[in-house]
């Protein structure tokens, strides 16, 4: 598998209002978890008149910690990300206290039916944004210009943000520098993840800042190594499903023995996003519909 040239690395401290650009500030929430990292990174944009990114969750110390980054300012813009509960609960909060507008993409297509294991932070499902963005829709505030990229993969609902006076990328968890996006069906889906990741890779942005961990700051060949290491992980199954074995819990098994057990139900959803895409694009055939229980073969592109 090509090894991904993770970030860990990460200089932060609870409470503290970091400067990491001429206009970008960040603060980041005590939210720390499997899912979070460190926490949730929410970032300010511009100055007196200013843009959050993914204001967070409802806590009583980032609620002051988030007051004291903003004394003396106005936040004109809030911008969600998407519906999860470590990125939207604070974005009506802070924007009633600012007299702010919240923009995001809007529901779900798929609304979440829970399942047999959590894979996120949870969905923040009475969310929903005053304005619902638009692919390619710019927001300019007195310092700063802002475009919104639909990213659907991690949800079908996500957006990136742009700073387009900086050339910079407020990457969500389309792409982060510690870990890799889970992508779980049915509202998660692998071909429109893919796509999107080579059209980030593509727009050639200086340095991504995702909501969760580091920077990335050699953008194109990280999301390249993101994009192989999917490609290589549908290689494995093709060959899974070439030595007789049919099902997803029989490919995790195989392919995820050096791993914890514990992950491997989170692994079969990803194994899952996987196989779906490789029926769309005919190398994987399916009896029904797929799931966890159905069975695989080799589809006409590669039988």
């Amino acid at each position: 598998m090509t090894a991904i040239p993770f970030i860990r690395e990460f200089e932060f401290e609870y409470g503290r209002c970091d400067r990491l650009s001429d206009r970008i500030r960040r603060v980041v929430a005590p939210n720390p978890g499997p899912f979070t990292y460190t926490g949730t990174g929410v970032y300010i944009i511009g100055h007196g008149e200013v843009a959050v990114i993914d204001p967070g969750p409802v806590h009583p110390d980032h609620i002051d910690a988030l007051d004291r980054a903003l004394d003396g300012e106005r936040v004109t813009h809030v911008f969600v990300t998407h519906h999860h509960l470590d990125h939207s609960p604070m974005a009506h909060p802070l924007a009633e206290k600012h007299g702010a507008t919240v923009y995001g993409y809007g529901p779900q297509i798929t609304p979440p039916a829970g399942g047999e294991v959590r894979l996120e932070a949870g969905d923040d499902t009475g969310f929903k944004p005053d304005v619902q963005v638009r692919d390619g829709q710019v927001f300019r505030g007195k310092d700063w210009s802002i475009e919104a990229l639909h990213t659907p993969g991690h949800t079908s609902n996500h957006v990136c943000y742009a700073l387009l006076d900086e050339n910079t990328l407020f990457a969500g968890d389309h792409v982060m520098a510690w870990s890799t996006s889970v992508i779980s069906p049915p509202d998660g889906h692998m071909g429109d993840y893919l796509r999107e990741l080579a059209r980030i890779r593509d727009r050639d942005f200086d340095i991504l800042w995702p909501t969760h961990g580091p920077a990335i700051t050699e953008p194109r060949p990280f999301i390249q190594a993101y994009i192989d290491h999917r490609m290589q992980r549908e290689a494995q199954i093709l060959e899974q499903v070439r030595a007789g074995r049919h099902r997803v819990r029989d490919m995790v098994e195989a392919m995820y023995a050096d791993v914890d057990k514990r992950l491997h139900p989170a692994a079969a959803h990803s194994v899952l996003a996987h196989l779906i895409h490789m029926i769309e694009t005919g190398r994987i055939a399916c009896t029904g519909e797929p799931g966890l229980e159905a069975e695989y073969t080799l589809g006409v592109a590669v039988a």
